[in-house]
């Protein structure tokens, strides 16, 4: 009967472990996928976070398209008429001469700054992604270690 008891006894601490380490296994998987689901959420709010700043870049850049156009025929309209009250053909040639340095100068002045505009938008929106890369490499080397 001793013996008995005793296989009774070890069949009893063998389930008992066996249920300790399947606990321990259900509760690491558990955590598992709650770091994994906040992971993924931290991961959609920066492409949220993101695409809102590219849509404000993109309206900002926009805008300033468009003041630099209403600019830009303001002073073409400006600049035909004082082309139209010129005297002789050599005053003409000059206007003409000095209104075509000015729009060159200030395309290349506005190309400029919308790139740059451009750019720093383009830096800044994708700080949240970048972000989330790096968060990603971090979770990546505690798997490896």
């Amino acid at each position: 009967m001793n013996t008995a008891t005793e296989a009774a006894s070890k069949i009893e601490t063998f389930a008992a472990d066996a249920k300790k380490s399947m606990s321990a296994q259900m509760e690491k998987m558990s955590k598992s996928f709650e770091d994994a689901s906040a992971f993924n959420q931290e991961s959609f709010d920066a492409m949220t976070k993101t695409s809102n700043m590219s849509v404000k870049a993109a309206e900002e850049i926009n805008a300033e398209f468009v003041a630099f156009s209403k600019k830009t025929v303001e002073d073409t309209v400006s600049a035909t008429k004082e082309m139209a009250a010129s005297k002789t053909i050599v005053e003409l040639m000059e206007k003409q001469a000095v209104y075509a340095k000015s729009t060159l100068d200030g395309m290349m002045k506005q190309a400029t700054k919308m790139n740059e505009m451009a750019m720093a938008a383009a830096k800044e929106s994708m700080e949240p992604i970048n972000a989330r890369f790096t968060a990603a490499a971090d979770k990546m080397k505690t798997f490896n270690a």
